[in-house]
């Protein structure tokens, strides 16, 4: 399986390096100057591990950890220069799985991120393949792209399966519309984000999502959630 890495450094050198690198064994590279551009790659669901700097020129790499691990767990290795034992523990307590401090290898660094790869995933296979909510009232198989209502299956567009994963990924978390479409289309143009309400719009006629049980819900003011928990 191909594993995409996010490098986020403001030093363009280096993010060459790291990238070659990586490149050398397979790994599909993705860059980052800022960690806004990082936040929005990110939110797209685009990367399977971010290397992070916290040096970074708008944010710093601290402040985007956090927002980070607020929603995702997308595996975070730290790469800086800050090597003192507060900033190691620091940077661990913020999410992140792995921390390298500069001057660094490549090799190690490449063999670092492997390994941190190959633990989120053998943690990822326990996890039930099917997630159901509501009680059994609507199941997501996100690795065949399925989605069940009341035991029933339901065609969606990539667009609507995608939005209905962001949603079931925080049950009860209300989501912007602006976050939503850039988990689903990869770019947050403000002109594209009433696109999401023609998307949900179509979503709930498809589940047949209609009051006062909905499973999506409105946010007044903010966007829309998922109004069910996951089930144990």
């Amino acid at each position: 399986m191909t594993s995409t890495v996010l490098v986020v450094d403001d030093e363009p050198k280096l993010r060459r390096l790291v990238k070659d690198y990586l490149e050398r064994d397979g790994f599909i590279v993705l860059e980052a100057g800022t960690g806004r551009r990082a936040l929005e790659l990110i939110a797209a669901g685009r990367p399977d591990l971010v290397i992070l700097d916290l040096g970074l020129p708008d944010l710093p790499g601290e402040e985007v950890a956090h927002l980070v691990r607020r929603d995702s767990d997308v595996p975070i290795v730290i790469l800086t220069a800050k090597a003192a034992e507060n900033d190691r523990v620091m940077g661990l307590r913020l999410g992140a799985d792995d921390y390298v401090v500069k001057p660094f290898s490549p090799r190690e660094l490449v063999a670092r991120v492997e390994a941190v790869l190959r633990r989120t995933r053998a943690g990822r296979t326990a996890e039930p393949e099917i997630a159901s909510y509501g009680g059994g009232r609507l199941s997501i198989d996100a690795e065949r792209r399925e989605v069940r209502v009341n035991g029933e299956p339901v065609t969606l567009t990539r667009t609507e399966f995608d939005l209905l994963a962001a949603l079931a990924s925080r049950p009860g978390r209300a989501w912007t519309r602006l976050e939503l479409i850039s988990r689903v289309q990869g770019y947050d143009f403000e002109g594209y984000e009433r696109t999401i309400d023609v998307h949900v719009k179509n979503l709930r006629r498809k589940l047949d999502d209609t009051p006062p049980s909905q499973l999506i819900l409105t946010t007044p003011g903010v966007g829309y959630k998922l109004g069910v928990e996951r089930d144990a």
